[in-house]
């Protein structure tokens, strides 16, 4: 009898699993392109799509979450730099229109910033600031209300900045895509009887002591169509029942599990013969869905 040999990786091929006399041997292995990879990342692509970037920063929280980690270390560090490079030359200029770089050293004088003779110095004064180090050599001093209304300034975009990259960075260290690293599925799926019914199968396990809570596993199934009038549908997407209606896709993790799709008159295998699955393009999606213990993602 036949089986199907499904590897969820670049390639797929099928494979005879009991001798027969038909005389079907093994066809060569089929190089295609993914729609999913492996790793869960979508291959398509969206085109012709009128304000595209505009609609990528109106979102601009959840594109810097998705960016990878290089672009966002370094939209982390360039932000900081400029922001804090931006204020130091605020304070700079008050003390430079002032005067009180000219009479930093003058003790009768009362400066905006005391201790303040340069732009380094200025810096070095925000930086105090920005951190709430508060060494005590450099501070704000009464007759300065430009001053006091520029420290109030200072406060609440250093603050609005803290809070959109510190909770960036956050997020996106805190997100679960790790998690997938310690979730084997098997490296083949097949066809074969299985309490008297012909079903596709393949096994998901769980590495890791933590169970996943409420896990729950879906069944895409890709593929090309036509309808019968005539639409071609490049992407059409269907259900692989894997025990909806019987509770089997409430999967409880503790030890390697095998998933089944039985192919009866409901399945769209139902209508292909070992053959056909040579040259039908096609692409199973397997979704595992649950709440990481540890955690709560």
């Amino acid at each position: 009898m036949s089986a199907l040999r499904r590897k969820f990786g670049d390639d797929y091929q099928v494979v005879t699993t009991f001798s027969s006399g038909s005389g079907f041997t093994q066809p060569p292995k089929k190089k295609r392109q993914r729609f999913v990879d492996k790793n869960g990342r979508c291959n398509v692509q969206h085109g012709n799509l009128s304000g595209e970037t505009s609609r990528y920063l109106s979102d601009l929280f959840t594109t810097l979450v998705d960016l990878k980690w290089r672009w966002n270390l370094f939209i982390f560090i360039l932000t900081y730099t400029v922001a804090w490079l931006f204020m130091a030359s605020m304070w700079w200029l008050i003390a430079y229109i002032r005067g009180d770089l000219n009479k930093a050293h003058d003790e009768k004088y009362t400066p905006c910033v005391a201790n303040v003779y340069n732009f380094p110095s200025a810096f070095l004064f925000f930086i105090e600031t920005e951190a709430t180090i508060g060494y005590g050599y450099r501070y704000i001093t009464d007759k300065c209300p430009e001053g006091i209304i520029l420290f109030l300034l200072q406060s609440i975009l250093g603050s609005i900045v803290d809070a959109f990259l510190i909770g960036c960075m956050f997020i996106k260290m805190s997100q679960p895509k790790k998690r997938a690293e310690t979730l084997m599925f098997s490296e083949h799926a097949v066809i074969s009887m299985r309490d008297g019914k012909l079903t596709l199968m393949f096994r998901v396990g769980n590495l890791r002591n933590s169970h996943m809570v409420s896990a729950q596993i879906r069944c895409k199934l890709l593929k090309s169509r036509q309808t019968p009038e005539g639409e071609f549908l490049p992407l059409d997407q269907l259900e692989l029942d894997v025990g909806f209606s019987t509770g089997a896709d409430q999967l409880f993790l503790v030890s390697p599990l095998t998933i089944c799709h039985v192919i009866d008159s409901k399945s769209p295998f139902y209508d292909l013969s070992q053959r056909s699955m040579q040259t039908e393009q096609f692409e199973i999606v397997v979704i595992l869905e649950g709440i990481v213990e540890t955690t709560g993602e």
